[in-house]
């Protein structure tokens, strides 16, 4: 069986590191992986879509609509904008965090006013994180990536050690000790949540 897994957020948020590091771990457990990155404007706030594959043979790094197992969201909205890419009974980990595009914060069209009830209406599985939030506690931002990668790992079939292997090959020497305490305080998270 294939495993598919959608990362979404946007540009300067970390999904094409999260990716990398999903993919790694899925080569430490001897899965054959295919990835797709699609990138709208990523450096300046533009939606980012990364897709992972991994099984024992994969054809394609295309995530069919509606199979994806997990997707994992940094951003609210963004999460609702893949939605077409989670299974009927996939699991969605969605970070509370609202990033305001140009277009709306200079008036032209309104954020939608999206919050936990409103996802609940869409995803029946959900993982709602303050990742940002919590990231930020532990004294890094830009951890908020593998907080949800932890949330997300409780659901996938790839172990611990490997996840933990694939952040120090993917992260900075001097970033790995912080994301490896993101990512099991994610684990957590998501091994306690009651999907809703």
């Amino acid at each position: 069986m294939t495993t598919s897994v959608v990362l979404v957020g946007v540009g300067g948020q970390g999904i094409l590191l999260a990716s990398e590091i999903v993919a790694q771990a899925a080569v430490i457990m001897g899965f054959d992986v295919k990835t797709n990155e699609i990138h709208g404007m990523a450096q300046r706030g533009g939606s980012v879509v990364a897709q992972i594959r991994f099984g024992c043979e994969v054809f394609s790094p295309l995530v069919p609509r509606r199979s994806a197992q997990v997707l994992g969201s940094l951003e609210r909205i963004e999460g609702l904008r893949n939605i077409d890419y989670l299974a009927e009974d996939g699991l969605a980990v969605i970070s509370s965090q609202k990033i305001i595009p140009v277009t709306a914060s200079s008036g032209g069209v309104s954020y939608p006013d999206v919050d936990k009830k409103l996802l609940l209406q869409y995803f029946p599985r959900l993982v709602y994180i303050d990742a940002v939030e919590q990231a930020t506690e532990m004294g890094n931002p830009k951890a908020a990536n593998t907080i949800l990668l932890g949330a997300m790992a409780t659901k996938l079939s790839l172990t611990t050690d490997a996840w933990l292997e694939a952040i120090r090959q993917n992260v900075k020497e001097k970033f790995v000790d912080i994301n490896i305490k993101a990512f099991k305080l994610g684990f957590t998270i998501g091994e306690n949540s009651s999907l809703g």
